[in-house]
């Protein structure tokens, strides 16, 4: 009995202790509230400034058709309405890596070839973050971000007869504050769900009348047959799973022509203004 005691209090200080930690990450963020994804606002210890800097993909401010199409409307993304698409609620891992092209050319008895520029780029941007799921309502948020990265990697097909036969949507990427991602065009090229063996699932429906009832009085209402759980949609979250996000920025023809490299080096093509989009 002795060693079955001991035995059981390791396995539960082990469990404390990734709680904890999982908690520290949280709270390390901001996240302090009991709907720890949806109502965040993510900041550093100390700082004064409530701005929220988290790295997010959105639907652009002034795209209404698309926004429209996509989330007006629409219970399974009502979660991600108000933020206009997805956010990490943990701080993700970004790899950016620029590229300045040359072309060597060889020239005859010369150690040396001669470097000709070709062009400059910004390579695709891998996003990998970590999205936790402590109640339903953050196990909502979790189905609404999976579902809205599925959409928005499909063209308009079918039966959509405004958007018809347009490729998948640019996004605006925004994060870390003014001067590193706000509002830069890219597109999804990949994402990754990663369900991990081994951890908890927590049980979510989307439907708005279900929501508003609440739990409990769901329950009376399907004891009482006015209600069948069954005709409503259900879908289980993973307590913990990594969403990576690979995007490549994209700019136009019309907003390169508005390009200075003197400006950009002075932060002024940041994207903070209301029309503009950021370049980086």
């Amino acid at each position: 009995m002795a060693n079955e005691r001991t035995i059981g209090n390791v396995l539960k200080d082990v469990g404390q202790g990734i709680f904890n930690r999982t908690l520290g990450r949280l709270t390390g963020a901001g996240i302090t509230t009991d709907s720890r994804i949806y109502q965040a606002t993510a900041k550093w210890s100390g700082r004064s400034d409530k701005r929220d800097w988290r790295v997010r993909l959105q639907i652009p401010t002034g795209a209404d058709a698309l926004y429209e199409a996509l989330m007006a409307k629409n219970d399974l993304l009502a979660p991600l309405k108000e933020a206009r698409g997805i956010f990490w609620p943990l701080t993700p891992a970004v790899v950016i890596q620029h590229s300045a092209n040359y072309n060597p050319l060889s020239q005859t008895h010369s150690n040396y070839p001669f470097q000709a520029y070709q062009n400059s780029q910004v390579d695709s941007m891998n996003i990998i973050g970590e999205f936790p799921v402590q109640n339903q309502q953050d196990a909502q948020h979790w189905v609404a971000t999976v579902n809205f990265l599925r959409t928005v990697t499909k063209m308009f097909f079918g039966k959509e007869q405004p958007l018809k036969g347009n490729p998948p949507p640019i996004l605006h990427l925004s994060g870390y504050g003014d001067h590193m991602f706000q509002k830069v065009p890219v597109i999804i090229n990949t994402f990754n769900v990663e369900l991990r063996p081994g951890i908890d699932y927590i049980s979510t429906r989307q439907d708005p009348v279900y929501q508003a009832l609440g739990r409990q009085t769901s329950r009376e209402l399907a004891r009482q047959g006015q209600v069948n759980p069954n005709t409503i949609d259900q879908t289980w979250a993973p307590t913990l799973s990594n969403i990576s996000v690979l995007v490549t920025p994209v700019y136009s023809r019309d907003s390169i022509k508005n390009f200075s490299l003197a400006d950009f080096a002075r932060g002024k093509l940041n994207g903070k203004g209301r029309d503009e989009i950021g370049f980086i």
